[in-house]
């Protein structure tokens, strides 16, 4: 009779949770489509992007952080739901560092829920029309990186097919034991708002680790801060990445800088004979 009776008991909960928890909607996400903006005062270059994840709100609700494609169970939502999606990146490659990229418009759609059901969100950005971009694609005949004095490598414009992603050319810096130093950084001064979000962002395919980093420039000084290692690939399996490197710890903490540079730095990986480094889309971003 005890036994019975506990299991009486627990249907009983059992059947008030299921009444109390009604089945929940369904939200489906894709990846993300970046477009053009038609107001932008300022090129924005080849629309590549490294968009892998997803920051969502529902009814201005955080629901959190999710890499694409997502399908999100919802509890509590029927009927219209405004759904607003944020374009997120890996921070500085790190993957444990995800962030809202803030240059990019979110994407509000009004889905209409029904329970047990799919809805199906095809998120798409764009840059801010107000923000601005320094940009070498090597498409244009003066490229805006210069090789070092000290560099016993170079940077070549190249198209080979196999290797070809984005418009007609990329950079490529090829490393062995001879030309087993690559050092180089931009021609341009630019001038980087304090305070304020700066990034780096650079498409690359390399078998050989790259370290950027950001040069203070003034009348005084001169000084390379290190910034972020874009690891290299075995060769095997080498592949095209996006990278988003963030710089507006570095503006902010350099006050008397006049202007800045981007710099590169690659010797040949430990214990290899060879190594390649191909860059493109090199571009720095700020409003």
């Amino acid at each position: 009779m005890k036994n019975i009776s506990i299991f009486i008991l627990s249907l009983v909960l059992l059947l008030g949770c299921v009444k109390n928890n009604p089945a929940p909607v369904w939200l489906e996400i894709n990846p993300w489509t970046l477009e053009v903006n038609p107001n932008a005062s300022d090129e924005a270059g080849e629309l590549s992007h490294g968009f892998t994840n997803v920051k969502v709100f529902v009814n201005d609700q955080s629901i959190g952080i999710f890499e694409l494609p997502i399908k999100l169970p919802l509890l509590d939502v029927t009927g219209d739901a405004k759904v607003e999606l944020f374009p997120v990146v890996i921070n500085n490659g790190i993957s444990a560092t995800k962030k809202a990229y803030p240059f990019m418009e979110s994407h509000i759609e009004t889905v209409n829920f029904k329970q047990n059901e799919t809805s199906t969100v095809n998120p798409k950005t764009r840059y801010f029309s107000e923000t601005t971009f320094w940009i070498e694609d090597f498409e244009d005949a003066a490229v805006k990186i210069e090789v070092d004095d000290n560099s016993k490598a170079y940077l070549l414009k190249e198209n080979q097919p196999d290797k070809l992603k984005y418009g007609n050319f990329y950079g490529s810096v090829k490393l062995n034991s001879t030309d087993n130093l690559f050092l180089a950084l931009t021609n341009g001064k630019l001038l980087l708002p304090k305070g304020r979000e700066v990034y780096l962002e650079i498409d690359y395919r390399s078998t050989n680790n790259l370290v950027t980093g950001l040069i203070e420039l003034s009348s005084s000084l001169i000084k390379d801060h290190i910034n972020i290692q874009m690891n290299g690939q075995p060769e095997s399996t080498v592949v095209w990445k996006k990278i988003y490197i963030d710089l507006r710890e570095i503006v902010t903490a350099t006050p008397q800088a006049e202007y800045y540079e981007i710099s590169f730095r690659a010797p040949l990986d430990e214990g290899e004979t060879e190594g390649e480094i191909i860059i493109d889309n090199v571009k720095v971003v700020h409003y």
